[in-house]
């Protein structure tokens, strides 16, 4: 799926990928996320995902240029959830609004795993 937008000049279309990889980076800059999950159907195992291949994590969906994001974190041992998903859901919006242009109507953020940090 692609947002687009209307100017004078054209039409702009971004892709869902290209959201994807930002969400993700913005959301590996919130304290407490040590990074995004991939979830393993079959096996129902959950792995941390590498930089490279972190948009594999999230999902997004438009409707009528309204965006839906779903993100699949691992939360650092000993921070609050409620706070790290919070935090994740405001700066991901505000960010991805501010890039894209478009309107991000839900950030779901899904913890899928918690990991001790050295």
């Amino acid at each position: 799926m692609k947002g687009s937008m209307d100017t004078h000049m054209g039409s702009i279309l971004v892709d869902s990928a290209v959201i994807a990889n930002y969400a993700g980076s913005v959301a590996l800059e919130c304290v407490g996320v040590v990074g995004m999950a991939a979830f393993n159907v079959r096996d129902g195992f959950v792995g941390l995902l590498k930089k490279e291949s972190m948009s594999k994590g999230i999902t997004v969906s438009m409707d009528n240029n309204k965006m839906t994001l779903n993100l699949h974190i691992i939360v650092a041992y000993g921070c609050s959830i409620m706070a790290v998903a919070n935090n994740v859901m405001s700066e991901v919006k505000y960010k991805v609004e501010q890039f894209t242009g478009l309107d991000v109507e839900r950030v779901n953020v899904f913890v899928e795993g918690v990991k001790v940090v050295e």
